[in-house]
């Protein structure tokens, strides 16, 4: 069955890219969908099965050289099994809704193979992104994680005739490159330190790792603390967190099915389950745990902040994606691995839910995306408009402190909080107050997102407004399904991700620490820290309430009175404009340089000036010996055999 699981997406993928003609653009798309919801099937099948200890299915043999041998082999335990249902589940819904997205996509009109082509570029994605999750070794892994990047690539960039749209696929490819030589260090390192490369033969020598180190710069450096920041730095490209997080907005440039795809449940996560994965080692390193809760928790407050004055509606659902990536990290960053694959869970349903809900709404309004533009569609796409509040719901952590009652994110995140108080550390501590101040902000944004697009007067073109209308069956479908998921998610998952039954429910796929006890004691924790989250989400609320519903005069003004803190926080805090001036000009002028002067001027202007000057003159003298006469062949042929005799004798001692 997990074979299945695995290679239906592919062989999608195969036929409706290469052979989608036999079958047709219809054909390609029902094909490539049902396959991905026969897949979404078997893993709930599989999610409900007990693994007592992992097991290791073996496709085929690899590589063998020497001493390095890798199978192609699926790893079955918890972990996997968690990843398995949230990427082909989001795969599949994603894929059904496309139908009806893509139907009459105005960017292409009439073009012949695009549909095949993007619904094979979907298919291709869950593959590489369910040979990441099932991977058993890190060489699996890594052409797993690689195969995600380029058909992200690929996706980001399916407009290809946009310029933008090109840029941010090139931009998103780039930056990805930076965390994954990161990544391919440390799995250099660790077949240098293991001469394995094997995740149960690396596992075990987690302890064994911690205890050797290793020069470098005249530094004695310990081995698991270098090699897991290495792994983690790939884990921050993928995951766009912070200081690598710019490419994550600038993706809104693909379809927005993309957008769920990628940013809900799947490319963006792959750096938190590569985290847990690694716990093995991760528990022997201190130092990159406390850089990971400190990376986490500020990229959830940065995020958040941005997303604050933002007014495209699909770079305000990437922002708090990448916000929401910072609660993971803070939370696998104090060691509660589980914590951090709940808020992973449920965060799948409600994310997707609001992308795909986002989608709705564009296509009602025409491809328009400036919020803006918006208000008062409530009335006209009411089915929408519930299904987004019920993800705003979710995500902004609506339900009773103290209680079973409540959204998915009130449960995942509100746990984040608490195992980041109880962790007693000084990075929990803040990772704690940060995270806390973020809900505060996420329930503000989240809210007004909410209030600027459904509520209110309509704003922008009014023929735009008349015209909107609900989204097919085939779009409503799945925001009905990830909408259940949001509502379920939460109550009915924690008690397996964090309470009583978490540790069994894990078993041997997430290893803990003997001096690691943070989730225990989250449950001790003071009621203050437990409806702490809870009096930021009201708060934040209110706040928006204020300034969108009933003083809307107040944004305008207070972004006038403050122009410097609106245009940071507007322009992203500046960090595209600081690498660009970093980075790119440098490395543009670099090659400029390179170009002019030296293939210009050296190559172009000296060498192959010298050859022009040289070769002509060698070519009119061999020209000369070319007489067409007998005897001057002859000459020729005397004076080298007289050359041959002469260096004959000299070299031999005769003479």
């Amino acid at each position: 069955m997990p074979e299945i699981i695995l290679f239906a997406p592919l062989i999608g993928a195969l036929i409706a890219g290469f052979g989608w003609r036999m079958i047709g653009e219809q054909g390609a798309q029902y094909l490539t969908t049902g396959l991905m919801i026969l897949a979404a099937l078997l893993s709930w099948v599989v999610f409900f099965r007990s693994y007592e200890d992992v097991e290791v299915i073996t496709i085929l043999r690899w590589i063998d050289s020497g001493s390095f041998s890798v199978d192609w082999s699926i790893r079955m335990d918890r972990l996997t099994q968690i990843m398995l249902v949230v990427v082909t589940t989001v795969s599949a819904l994603v894929h059904a809704y496309s139908l009806g997205y893509m139907k009459d996509d105005p960017q292409w009109g009439d073009g012949e193979s695009y549909k095949p082509r993007f619904f094979a570029y979907l298919s291709f994605f869950t593959f590489s992104m369910l040979a990441l999750v099932t991977s058993d070794n890190l060489l699996q892994m890594f052409f797993g994680w690689e195969g995600v990047g380029v058909a992200s690539y690929l996706l980001i960039g399916f407009y290809y005739k946009k310029p933008s749209a090109n840029a941010a696929a090139m931009k998103a490819f780039i930056v990805n490159r930076i965390g994954d030589f990161g990544f391919a260090l440390g799995i250099f390192g660790l077949f240098y330190m293991t001469d394995s490369v094997n995740f149960s033969v690396i596992f075990e020598s987690g302890e064994a790792l911690s205890l050797e180190s290793f020069s470098f710069l005249g530094m004695e450096l310990n081995a698991v603390e270098i090699l897991t920041f290495l792994l983690f730095i790939g884990a921050m490209g993928k995951s766009a967190q912070l200081f690598l997080h710019t490419w994550l907005p600038d993706a809104m440039e693909g379809p927005t099915p993309v957008s769920a795809l990628i940013h809900a449940a799947t490319m963006v996560t792959a750096g938190v389950f590569l985290v847990a994965r690694m716990s093995p080692l991760f528990e022997f390193a201190p130092g990159t745990l406390t850089f990971v809760t400190i990376i986490g928790a500020s990229t959830a407050f940065v995020a958040a902040t941005i997303a604050l004055v933002q007014n495209d509606i699909k770079r305000v659902i990437a922002y708090s994606t990448m916000s929401q990536l910072g609660y993971m990290f803070a939370a696998a960053g104090v060691g509660a691995y589980q914590v951090a694959m709940f808020h992973l869970f449920t965060h799948a349903f409600f994310k997707a839910l609001l992308f795909l809900g986002a989608g709705s709404v564009i296509t009602a309004m025409h491809h328009e995306q400036d919020m803006r533009n918006y208000g008062g569609l409530r009335h006209k796409i009411p089915k929408t408009f519930w299904a987004m509040m019920i993800g705003t719901l979710a995500i902004t952590g609506v339900g009773i402190p103290l209680t079973f009652i409540g959204f998915a994110g009130f449960f995942s995140k509100d746990a984040i909080i608490e195992v980041t108080y109880a962790a007693g550390t000084a990075a929990g501590s803040y990772a704690f107050w940060v995270l806390v101040l973020a809900a505060l902000m996420t329930s503000f944004y989240s809210w007004r997102l909410m209030f600027m697009t459904f509520y209110g007067a309509p704003k922008g073109n009014r023929k735009t407004h008349d015209h909107a209308h609900e989204s097919p069956l085939v779009m409503l479908v799945p925001l009905a399904v990830l909408s259940l998921g949001a509502v379920l998610a939460g109550v009915l998952g924690k008690g397996v991700f964090f309470g009583e039954e978490v540790f069994e429910w894990f078993g041997a796929s997430v290893f803990i620490g003997a001096q690691n006890n943070v989730i225990e004691a989250a449950h001790e924790v003071p009621k203050w820290v437990k409806v702490s989250p809870f009096v930021a989400m009201i708060i934040g609320f209110l706040t928006a309430y204020l300034l969108y519903v009933s003083r809307p005069a107040i944004p305008a003004a207070l972004a006038k009175r403050n122009p410097g803190l609106y245009q940071f926080l507007l322009n992203k805090w500046y960090f595209d404009e600081l690498y660009d001036a970093i980075f790119v000009k440098p490395t543009l002028k670099l090659g400029r340089f390179l170009w002019k002067k030296g293939d210009g001027k050296v190559i172009d202007g000296g060498l192959n000036g010298l050859a022009m000057g040289i070769i002509p003159w060698l070519t009119k003298l061999a020209g000369r010996w070319q007489s067409g006469y007998v005897f001057t062949y002859a000459l020729a042929m005397i004076l080298g055999v007289g050359v041959l005799i002469t260096w004959f004798m000299f070299t031999r001692g005769i003479l």
